[in-house]
């Protein structure tokens, strides 16, 4: 994998060359959570080994080169298996665009099946799928497509590899495989509601096939806790850890934060931080939702609404107030910041999968109603909501029944060393 890797890099560097072959880009949604990021390094790894040609496979992580530091799970994971991070190819370092202007892109998009708005252009790209979420796209003789609702897309990433070129699997993909089923199958627990057939199927394949590799439960809890690590992280890098961007007739946020509410809204100068942010993303309206635990370790749900535009603000408060598909059952709480309107969510199954669908029926009744207060009004094409694509921590999330499988002991280190940190 590292010389695969490398040979990525110098091809990139070289990829200006109108001479040099063209590029069969393994694109993972723009969330890179660690499902995203193991099935676009495996995924292109195989193509390498599998379908040579004349365009290379380059697995291209769909965020910045800055911006892994924020994917803490993603960073672990790559240390225990070895492999650098300054091997990666990141969004940043490939002009997409260019290449397909000139012909010379070919695009497999993996754990999503749609392109943003941003990537719209891209589309005639697109010669393969392999996604476990809900199938948004429209299907053409052109562009296979493998949409199946299992647990991980790695589970996918893997059967392909099972079926078609076995040789190829090392210790070293094995473990980045089953390390993304294990994490998003919430350690192949039936009680979290992940795990399907399938997952459990290709993790004892990979086990079987590779008995070195790490015990479940012991490779669950390490992601786990990285994965909710937030220490050192300032306020916004707190917000884009783990964001989905949605816009229509507003553009907003809905960050997950990983401490309780309260803490974070005593965060020193942090509604000058939210403006901040606000202001150099383009963000009309910020949506907070926090994750904590009780005592007996029952997960807790905070929400909060950021907006310096009281209407806008208000609108979407009670919006989700009065929501019923799902019923979020919010109950005010104090705010000592006059721009942010916290809740109590009553409902705790109710994760940002939930609350995604919410924001953009919220957006459509916008757009087709006119906009209101000082809003300016916008064609119907600009109202759209563009598809967002999830990762493990919304279409997966631990969260959504509970923590199986960790420690109360385990909760309690993790919660005192944020606490400390804050």
């Amino acid at each position: 994998m590292e010389e695969f890797l490398t040979s990525c890099q110098q091809a990139v560097k070289t990829g200006s060359d109108k001479d040099s072959p063209g590029f069969h880009v393994v694109l993972g949604n723009e969330a890179c959570d660690l499902d995203s990021m193991v099935s676009a390094l495996v995924y292109a790894y195989f193509l390498f080994k599998t379908a040579p040609g004349d365009a290379f496979a380059v697995p291209l992580l769909n965020i910045r080169q800055s911006e892994l530091l924020l994917r803490s799970d993603n960073l672990f994971l790559l240390r225990q298996t070895g492999l650098s991070p300054d091997l990666l190819t990141f969004r940043d370092q490939l002009d997409l665009q260019a290449l397909h202007r000139a012909g010379r892109l070919r695009l497999t998009l993996v754990d999503h099946n749609v392109l943003p708005s941003s990537d719209h252009d891209l589309e005639g790209a697109v010669v393969e799928v392999i996604d476990h979420h809900l199938l948004e796209r429209e299907t053409s003789p052109s562009c296979p497509v493998t949409v199946e609702m299992v647990g991980s897309c790695a589970t996918l990433v893997t059967e392909r590899i099972i079926q078609k070129a076995p040789h190829i699997l090392t210790q070293q993909l094995a473990q980045l495989l089953y390390a993304a089923v294990v994490l998003d199958c919430v350690n192949m627990s039936p009680a979290a509601g992940k795990v399907t057939g399938k997952d459990s199927q290709y993790a004892a394949a990979l086990e079987s096939r590779f008995p070195a590799l790490p015990p479940r439960g012991a490779l669950f809890n390490a992601l786990q806790n990285a994965k909710f690590d937030v220490s050192g992280l300032n306020t916004e890098q707190m917000l884009l850890k783990d964001m989905k961007a949605v816009s229509g007739s507003l553009n907003l946020a809905i960050s997950v934060l990983y401490i309780t509410l309260e803490d974070f809204l005593q965060r020193e100068g942090l509604e000058a931080e939210l403006s901040s942010f606000c202001q150099k993303l383009g963000f009309d309206l910020l949506l907070l939702m926090t994750i904590s635990f009780t005592e007996s370790k029952e997960p807790v749900r905070e929400l909060a609404v950021f907006s310096h535009s009281a209407p806008y603000r208000q609108q979407v408060s009670q919006y989700l107030e009065q929501a019923r598909s799902p019923a979020l059952n919010l109950s005010p709480i104090s705010s000592p910041h006059p721009s942010i309107s916290a809740y109590q969510q009553g409902n705790t199954l109710a994760s940002r999968k939930k609350l995604l669908p919410l924001v953009k029926d919220f957006l459509k009744e916008q757009c087709g109603g006119g906009r209101h207060g000082n809003m300016e009004d916008e064609d119907e094409e600009e109202c759209k909501v563009p598809p967002t694509p999830m990762n493990s921590l919304v279409d997966g999330c631990p969260l959504d029944e509970g923590l199986p499988h960790i420690s109360a002991q385990d909760l309690e280190d993790k919660f005192s060393r944020m606490s400390s940190d804050l």
